[in-house]
Protein backbone atom coordinates (compact mmCIF):
# COMPACT_ATOMS: atom_id res chain seq x y z
CA UNK A 1 0.00 0.00 0.00
CA UNK A 2 1.41 3.61 -1.62
CA UNK A 3 -0.20 5.71 1.35
CA UNK A 4 1.10 3.94 4.43
CA UNK A 5 3.73 6.15 5.86
CA UNK A 6 5.12 6.67 9.89
CA UNK A 7 3.82 10.12 10.72
CA UNK A 8 6.69 11.02 12.85
CA UNK A 9 9.07 10.83 10.08
CA UNK A 10 6.65 13.23 8.11
CA UNK A 11 6.14 15.45 11.27
CA UNK A 12 10.23 15.47 11.97
CA UNK A 13 10.66 16.72 8.51
CA UNK A 14 7.91 19.23 7.95
CA UNK A 15 9.62 20.47 11.67
CA UNK A 16 12.71 20.52 9.95
CA UNK A 17 11.71 21.87 7.02
CA UNK A 18 10.02 25.23 9.12
CA UNK A 19 12.91 25.34 11.49
CA UNK A 20 15.00 26.00 7.98
CA UNK A 21 12.45 28.88 6.96
CA UNK A 22 12.72 30.63 10.29
CA UNK A 23 16.60 30.56 9.79
CA UNK A 24 16.83 32.03 6.54
CA UNK A 25 13.70 34.02 6.09
CA UNK A 26 14.94 37.73 5.56
CA UNK A 27 18.81 36.67 5.72
CA UNK A 28 20.11 36.68 2.48
CA UNK A 29 23.00 35.37 3.39
CA UNK A 30 21.80 32.28 5.09
CA UNK A 31 18.94 32.01 1.68
CA UNK A 32 22.61 32.05 -0.53
CA UNK A 33 24.14 29.14 1.75
CA UNK A 34 21.28 26.77 0.52
CA UNK A 35 21.86 28.20 -3.14
CA UNK A 36 25.32 27.71 -3.02
CA UNK A 37 24.74 24.13 -1.51
CA UNK A 38 22.27 23.10 -3.91
CA UNK A 39 19.49 22.67 -1.72
CA UNK A 40 16.92 23.30 -4.31
CA UNK A 41 16.98 20.17 -6.34
CA UNK A 42 16.67 18.13 -2.87
CA UNK A 43 13.61 20.48 -2.21
CA UNK A 44 11.77 19.77 -5.49
CA UNK A 45 12.37 16.20 -4.79
CA UNK A 46 10.56 16.67 -1.76
CA UNK A 47 7.91 18.46 -3.13
CA UNK A 48 6.67 14.43 -4.38
CA UNK A 49 5.65 13.90 -0.75
CA UNK A 50 2.01 14.20 -1.03
CA UNK A 51 1.19 15.91 1.98
CA UNK A 52 -0.15 19.49 1.85
CA UNK A 53 2.07 21.32 5.14
CA UNK A 54 5.19 19.65 3.98
CA UNK A 55 4.93 21.14 0.16
CA UNK A 56 3.88 24.37 1.47
CA UNK A 57 7.34 24.68 4.04
CA UNK A 58 9.26 23.29 0.55
CA UNK A 59 7.77 25.86 -1.62
CA UNK A 60 8.38 28.79 1.23
CA UNK A 61 11.64 27.73 0.99
CA UNK A 62 11.98 27.23 -2.58
CA UNK A 63 10.15 30.70 -3.23
CA UNK A 64 12.82 32.54 -1.09
CA UNK A 65 15.54 31.24 -3.22
CA UNK A 66 14.59 31.63 -6.70
CA UNK A 67 15.87 35.29 -7.04
CA UNK A 68 19.23 33.83 -6.55
CA UNK A 69 18.86 30.99 -8.50
CA UNK A 70 18.59 32.51 -11.75
CA UNK A 71 16.67 33.26 -15.44
CA UNK A 72 17.33 29.47 -16.77
CA UNK A 73 16.46 27.40 -13.05
CA UNK A 74 13.57 29.43 -13.07
CA UNK A 75 12.42 28.91 -17.02
CA UNK A 76 12.79 25.24 -16.76
CA UNK A 77 11.32 24.41 -13.26
CA UNK A 78 7.85 26.81 -14.61
CA UNK A 79 5.73 24.34 -12.45
CA UNK A 80 7.51 25.06 -9.27
CA UNK A 81 7.37 28.54 -9.65
CA UNK A 82 3.29 28.35 -10.77
CA UNK A 83 3.00 26.30 -7.33
CA UNK A 84 4.66 28.80 -5.25
CA UNK A 85 2.64 31.16 -6.96
CA UNK A 86 -0.98 29.46 -6.01
CA UNK A 87 0.02 28.18 -2.39
CA UNK A 88 2.26 30.69 -0.93
CA UNK A 89 1.43 34.03 0.27
CA UNK A 90 2.55 37.15 -1.16
CA UNK A 91 3.01 40.68 0.10
CA UNK A 92 2.02 43.17 -2.32
CA UNK A 93 6.05 44.24 -2.88
CA UNK A 94 7.41 40.61 -3.15
CA UNK A 95 9.96 40.60 -5.87
CA UNK A 96 10.68 36.81 -5.23
CA UNK A 97 10.34 35.76 -9.02
CA UNK A 98 12.56 38.60 -10.40
CA UNK A 99 16.54 38.45 -9.72
CA UNK A 100 17.21 42.41 -10.26
CA UNK A 101 17.59 43.82 -7.34
CA UNK A 102 20.67 44.32 -5.07
CA UNK A 103 19.86 41.50 -3.09
CA UNK A 104 19.90 38.85 -5.64
CA UNK A 105 23.45 39.79 -6.54
CA UNK A 106 25.59 37.40 -4.88
CA UNK A 107 27.56 39.44 -2.77
CA UNK A 108 29.44 39.49 0.49
CA UNK A 109 27.23 38.85 3.76
CA UNK A 110 29.89 38.94 5.80
CA UNK A 111 28.84 41.89 7.22
CA UNK A 112 25.22 40.73 7.64
CA UNK A 113 26.54 37.66 9.38
CA UNK A 114 28.69 39.72 12.13
CA UNK A 115 25.49 42.32 12.17
CA UNK A 116 23.59 39.71 13.22
CA UNK A 117 25.91 37.91 15.53
CA UNK A 118 26.70 41.22 17.78
CA UNK A 119 22.75 41.43 17.84
CA UNK A 120 22.42 37.88 18.94
CA UNK A 121 25.16 38.68 21.66
CA UNK A 122 23.98 41.95 22.33
CA UNK A 123 20.63 40.57 23.17
CA UNK A 124 22.34 37.37 25.32
CA UNK A 125 24.55 39.60 27.61
CA UNK A 126 21.31 41.76 28.30
CA UNK A 127 19.33 38.62 28.93
CA UNK A 128 21.53 36.21 30.71
CA UNK A 129 23.70 38.56 32.75
CA UNK A 130 26.65 36.41 33.75
CA UNK A 131 27.31 38.19 37.00
CA UNK A 132 24.90 36.59 38.92
CA UNK A 133 25.44 33.42 37.40
CA UNK A 134 26.42 30.08 39.47
CA UNK A 135 29.77 29.41 38.65
CA UNK A 136 29.35 25.83 37.88
CA UNK A 137 27.95 26.84 34.89
CA UNK A 138 30.43 28.93 33.48
CA UNK A 139 32.84 27.81 30.74
CA UNK A 140 35.96 25.38 31.74
CA UNK A 141 38.95 26.30 30.16
CA UNK A 142 40.46 23.33 28.17
CA UNK A 143 43.15 23.97 26.48
CA UNK A 144 46.29 22.42 28.10
CA UNK A 145 48.79 25.13 27.54
CA UNK A 146 46.74 28.07 28.81
CA UNK A 147 46.01 26.08 31.89
CA UNK A 148 49.35 25.11 32.75
CA UNK A 149 50.75 28.65 31.85
CA UNK A 150 47.94 30.09 34.61
CA UNK A 151 49.66 31.35 38.25
CA UNK A 152 48.47 29.19 40.88
CA UNK A 153 48.52 31.27 44.43
CA UNK A 154 49.69 28.30 46.96
CA UNK A 155 49.00 28.95 49.83
CA UNK A 156 51.98 30.35 53.02
CA UNK A 157 52.21 27.58 54.99
CA UNK A 158 52.51 25.17 52.05
CA UNK A 159 54.97 26.78 50.26
CA UNK A 160 57.13 26.42 53.26
CA UNK A 161 56.48 22.97 53.90
CA UNK A 162 56.88 22.23 50.04
CA UNK A 163 59.97 20.05 50.74
CA UNK A 164 58.15 18.12 53.49
CA UNK A 165 55.38 17.37 51.34
CA UNK A 166 57.33 16.51 48.64
CA UNK A 167 59.09 13.88 50.20
CA UNK A 168 55.91 12.64 52.17
CA UNK A 169 53.45 12.34 48.33
CA UNK A 170 55.70 11.97 46.19
CA UNK A 171 59.62 10.29 47.24
CA UNK A 172 58.47 7.96 49.98
CA UNK A 173 55.81 6.20 47.92
CA UNK A 174 56.57 3.36 45.67
CA UNK A 175 55.84 3.69 42.23
CA UNK A 176 55.56 1.13 39.83
CA UNK A 177 56.84 2.47 36.36
CA UNK A 178 55.58 -0.63 34.17
CA UNK A 179 51.66 -0.03 35.66
CA UNK A 180 52.34 3.28 34.59
CA UNK A 181 53.14 3.01 31.01
CA UNK A 182 50.92 0.29 30.27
Amino acid sequence: DNNQFCWRNLFSCINLLRILNKLTKWKHSRTMMLVVFKSAPILKRALKVKQAMMQLYVLKLLKVQTKYLGRQWRKSNMKTMSAIYQKVRHRLNDDWAYGNDLDARPWDFQAEECALRANIERFNARRYDRTHSNPDFLPVDNCLQSVLGQRVDLPEDFQMNYDLWLEREVFSKPISWEELLQ
